[in-house]
């Protein structure tokens, strides 16, 4: 009998997984492996466009942290949109710096809401240094601040708590310029009202005199 290491077990036991309950099974067993070796099977996974089991295969990729960098950097499928969400996602919540690039692309560009919603997050929270990291902190700061014009009101709220979280943490010569477009989100300009408010919110905690 051929010897089957764990991780062909699992990669076997996924391949084989026809239901939705199998198949997270088998993503969770692979996931547990916890090697870098899987890597690749959990980005495949991303694209089987079941929600479900995407998102216990991104929970696994986050926890294996910056050593699913690389492979999720040259993995957006530009024709699927739940699998670039996902990716988005996880790298997102990795906060390594070398997504800097793609995540910055991905909230000016990408039609998906809800990925140019994770990139929005994505920005306000990676790993920088300040002041060794300026530039591109800087450069984060503008693509938030170019977001709080996106059309979706999630992109816009995700950019708003972006430019409150990094004005709070860091100097910036954006400064102003930040806190007038949170001004004219705040004012009756903008026509949701959860929008108002946080822009209002991230007003008083930026200026609490």
């Amino acid at each position: 009998m051929t010897n089957v290491s764990p991780l062909e077990g699992a990669i076997a036991d996924l391949q084989a997984a026809k239901t939705t309950p199998e198949l997270i099974r088998a993503t969770k067993n692979l996931c547990n492996l916890r090697t870098i070796e899987a890597i690749s099977t959990l980005i495949e996974v991303l694209g089987f466009n079941n929600p479900a089991v995407a998102s216990v295969a991104t929970a696994g990729l986050i926890e294996l942290g910056s050593q699913a960098v690389p492979s999720l950097l040259v993995s957006l499928d530009e024709k699927n949109y739940g699998s670039r969400a996902w990716v988005v996602r996880a790298l997102a919540s990795i906060r390594d710096p070398r997504s800097l690039d793609l995540l910055e692309h991905a909230l000016a560009t990408d039609i998906a809401p809800s990925v140019r919603r994770s990139a929005a997050r994505g920005l306000a929270e990676l790993n920088l240094i300040y002041p060794e990291d300026s530039s591109k902190l800087n450069r984060c700061l503008l693509a938030l601040l170019a977001a709080i014009k996106d059309d979706e009101w999630v992109v816009r709220y995700s950019a708003i708590f972006g430019i409150e979280l990094h004005l709070l943490k860091y100097n910036s010569t954006y400064k102003n310029l930040c806190i007038l477009g949170l001004k004219q989100l705040s004012s009756n300009s903008e026509s949701i009202k959860v929008i108002r408010l946080r822009a209002t919110l991230a007003l008083q905690r930026l200026n609490p005199s």
